[in-house]
């Protein structure tokens, strides 16, 4: 940010947004802190209604996976724009595939896989068969 041009009050104030995140994501020792803040967010819900923040391992799991999901959508879409096919691929064997890659199974998982590329100019699209809408919705 400073290489950027950003002003220094810019920079503090992402300084301690990062630190708030940092206390908001840290579970602790055998996850004591995430007892504390549910705690806390419990009491805080009584006078005002606010969000809950991943407090567990498992969690913070199901948020990455999630965001990252939607990372990979964008990702496939910007793709899509310019002209580049894509495929998410299920089904692969998650433990060899991080071996290949030198990730950690401690702390790294494989969310998606997705196969990019240009079709084949010899490629012929099958026809599609389409069910008509008001088969399908009902607008009340």
């Amino acid at each position: 940010m400073r290489r950027s041009g950003s002003s220094e009050a810019k920079i503090r104030d992402y300084e301690r947004t990062a630190k708030i995140g940092r206390i908001l994501f840290m579970l602790g020792p055998l996850g004591i802190f995430a007892v504390v803040k549910r705690g806390i967010l419990w009491l805080l819900n009584l006078w005002k209604t606010i969000g809950l923040p991943p407090l567990s391992r498992q969690d913070l799991f199901k948020w990455a996976t999630k965001s990252t999901s939607l990372a990979c959508e964008n990702l496939m879409i910007a793709a899509e724009a310019l002209g580049i096919n894509t495929c998410p691929m299920e089904g692969l064997d998650r433990r060899r595939l991080s071996k290949y890659l030198g990730l950690s199974t401690r702390y790294h998982e494989i969310v998606m896989v997705i196969a990019m590329g240009k079709k084949s100019h010899a490629h012929v699209e099958p026809p599609q068969w389409w069910r008509p809408l008001d088969a399908t919705v009902t607008v009340l």
